[in-house]
């Protein structure tokens, strides 16, 4: 008996973990995602996110832990049951089968009456803009539209959850920012559940209520995009939310909530964001929000290199350790120009041992 359509409040994760023989891929998650929640499950290759997600869908089993939508345990059931829609990084779609065909073949398996079966792929080729493609096969469809076939056969048969694994990787940048507009807009349109596996964290950003970062197969974070964009609680969240510039520095003191570090002899200030036991820190700085001061304040670099991005310049400078940093400028400047960079203490996160 399957779980029945878009009926549940709360999906709970309770101490799931997945083993490979030694290897531990999940280690005990908890999460509880709420009905109509769009969550990202963000984090690096190999980091058990698409682990998370198969364990979700019933495509592995768990072997420690459980999996409750409600009071109902559905990691006990075959996949089949759950009935829960799942979006792949290669749409999955049968070649000799039109684009209706194909998003019908759920609904067919199901043994749902031909009335309904109509009615309810109709309302999917609308949800997916794609009516004027209902008699084509997939060869003849772009990449965009062929992943838009492949959400709307997931959504057909209206399901309690959409679980979509990096659906958009296949596609070009520009197809991707609109597949990304796209399955936003139908998320909202439906009131669905979806749980999103990317590994690009503007995807998460744009399109969650909550980002869910993972790391070795456990939470590291939970937050909205603002949150985890601001204020992320770790050095590996920052790293993987756009801190790309990393600096060894000395925890020199506090003044109110900010940190002083000492950073070659250059005394910056940055939000604490984990406690350090020692003197050890470093900084997490975002490339644009590092330019250089005009001024005798700053950490000093030898720029290496210079790339007009349009509406200002990206630079890469060098520290005297050997350092390298990445900061945005808005004028030109030469290679091997001797520049002090700074930021606002605001966008500097100071992290204590390195953590």
């Amino acid at each position: 008996m399957t779980v029945g359509p878009a009926t549940f409040k709360q999906l709970h994760l309770q101490g799931v973990r997945r083993e490979f023989d030694a290897f531990t891929a999940l280690k005990g998650l908890d999460l509880t995602i709420e009905r109509g929640e769009f969550i990202a499950l963000l984090g690096p290759s190999g980091c058990g996110k698409t682990t998370a997600l198969n364990c979700i869908a019933g495509l592995l089993p768990v072997s420690g832990g459980r999996i409750m939508l409600d009071d109902r345990r559905v990691d006990v059931l075959r996949p089949e049951e759950r009935g829960f829609g799942m979006v792949f990084q290669n749409y999955a779609l049968f070649p000799h089968m039109t684009v209706r065909k194909n998003i019908g073949f759920g609904l067919r398996m199901r043994g749902v009456p031909k009335p309904e079966l109509e009615k309810r792929v109709d309302a999917a080729l609308a949800a997916v803009r794609l009516e004027s493609q209902a008699g084509k096969l997939p060869g003849q469809l772009s990449g965009g539209q062929q992943q838009r076939v492949a959400i709307a056969r997931a959504i057909v048969v209206e399901p309690p959850l959409v679980l979509m694994d990096e659906p958009l990787s296949n596609l070009d940048a520009k197809l991707r920012l609109e597949m990304r507009q796209e399955i936003r807009r139908i998320h909202q349109s439906l009131g669905s559940t979806t749980i999103y596996v990317t590994h690009d964290q503007e995807e998460a950003l744009s399109l969650a209520d909550r980002i869910v970062v993972l790391r070795d197969g456990a939470i590291r974070q939970v937050g909205t995009p603002a949150e985890l964009y601001a204020l992320p609680a770790h050095l590996d969240v920052a790293d993987f939310m756009g801190f790309r510039n990393r600096v060894n520095g000395e925890l020199v003191g506090m003044e109110g909530e900010d940190a002083l570090l000492d950073i070659e002899g250059t005394v910056i200030r940055g939000r604490m964001r984990a406690a350090s036991s020692g003197r050890a820190a470093v900084a997490a700085i975002r490339p644009d929000d590092l330019e250089p001061t005009g001024t005798d304040s700053g950490i000093p670099v030898r720029v290496e290199a210079v790339e007009y991005r349009g509406r200002g310049f990206h630079g890469v400078g060098v520290t005297a350790s050997g350092t390298e940093l990445h900061f945005a400028s808005p004028y030109p400047l030469q290679r091997g120009a001797a520049v002090r960079l700074g930021a606002d203490a605001g966008r500097v996160l100071v992290f204590g041992d390195a953590r």
